[in-house]
């Protein structure tokens, strides 16, 4: 009867440890929902050059950097907040079309779309001080303190050695199973990679370790339909002001830049 009784009772337990299991196992491997979306609020307004065909844009000491595309237009700028004025201007040469644009240090780097080369300036004068190949499109460019981190308009983040520029490794970024395509300008805030997705009014937050989408900020109706009755673009261009925690957007061929804060939805 004993010899029963222990069966039973190991019966029990192996039961209950086989269900803990199970439990544990779905609750680690259950799919996570969806990423939260944000919305925005205004917080200011500032006017942006409507002729300005934003590539990359990057605040420092109290201006912008800014990158303008297309043929024949393409610049490297340093433009006013207030204002909007361009107080300091390189022109590039018209067989280039200018995109994505970091800073780090005392040097700006500036890719090029299609042509496979990127230029390096002294961030004071825009003297061009070097320049650096690469096999892909070049779109998106940011710097994280550690690597330059670069989008060619896939689903594949490049990670760049700062001084070298060589690719030191990719990051595939994912909405759950979803590989997000068409990565474009390139920010980091706080630890997180924030990308303007091209044609689209959203940016993606998005993990620097997993590639996993953090969350998506759904910018529609920033730009006023009054805003829109001369010719613009897509939604393009994003600075942090880390020192005051401030986030700057603007877009293509835009006439206005924004200073905006964000919270999730509901």
């Amino acid at each position: 009867m004993l010899e029963g009784l222990r069966r039973r009772y190991g019966a029990l337990v192996g039961c209950s440890v086989l269900a803990a299991v199970v439990v544990v196992l779905v609750l680690v491997f259950r799919p996570a929902g969806p990423p939260p979306v944000y919305t925005y609020t205004v917080v200011n307004t500032y006017p942006h050059d409507r002729t300005a065909y934003t590539q990359g844009l990057v605040w420092h000491d109290g201006a912008f950097f800014e990158s303008t595309g297309l043929y024949g237009q393409s610049s490297l700028r340093r433009v006013s907040l207030e204002t909007g004025d361009v107080l300091q201007r390189r022109e590039i040469p018209a067989q280039y079309f200018a995109e994505g644009l970091a800073l780090v240090d005392d040097r700006l780097i500036q890719l090029t779309w299609q042509s496979h080369i990127g230029f390096v300036y002294d961030a004071a004068s825009f003297e061009l001080l070097d320049d650096f190949p690469y096999l892909t499109e070049g779109w998106g460019l940011a710097y994280n303190g550690e690597h330059l981190v670069m989008s060619d308009g896939t689903a594949t983040l490049r990670f760049l050695d700062p001084t070298t520029l060589a690719q030191q490794h990719t990051l595939l970024v994912r909405d759950g199973d979803i590989p997000v395509t068409s990565l474009n300008e390139l920010e980091v805030i706080d630890g997180e990679i924030w990308a303007n997705v091209y044609q689209t009014d959203r940016i993606a937050r998005i993990s620097q370790r997993t590639g996993s989408v953090t969350g998506w900020i759904d910018l529609t109706g920033l730009l006023a339909p009054e805003d829109r009755l001369q010719r613009v673009d897509v939604l393009n261009g994003i600075a942090w002001d880390a020192e005051n925690e401030r986030i700057y957007v603007t877009g293509k061929l835009w006439p206005k830049l924004f200073e905006i804060s964000v919270q999730p939805t509901g």
